[in-house]
């Protein structure tokens, strides 16, 4: 005699692959110059026409940009992003490309 399970031919829900991700966060299109590289810190600071300083993170560079080809003084671009709890944040930072 053959059993079979009382499941046979019942599929299960499907659930999401992994946990479902936040909103991308977007901000201003922006320009500033970098004043400040703590690179064992792995984050800086981006000062803009206005005379505020911006933090960035390494983890906020624009894909293929690495944090350590950075310089004080280098022209960026950047999303600002405007937060009421943590303060002003610069996302996606890429050097602003050379005029000729």
């Amino acid at each position: 005699m053959i059993h079979q399970s009382r499941r046979a031919g019942r599929t299960a829900p499907r659930r999401p692959a992994g946990p479902e991700r936040p909103a991308e966060q977007r901000g201003a299109a922006s320009t500033g110059r970098i004043v400040k590289l703590l690179v064992g810190q792995s984050h800086g600071f981006i000062r803009l026409a206005d005379s505020r300083e911006i933090y960035f993170h390494r983890s906020d560079l624009e894909e293929r940009t690495a944090f350590n080809d950075f310089a004080v003084g280098d022209a960026v671009i950047f999303e600002l992003l405007e937060d009421d709890v943590s303060g002003a944040r610069a996302l996606r930072v890429k050097r602003r490309p050379r005029l000729r």
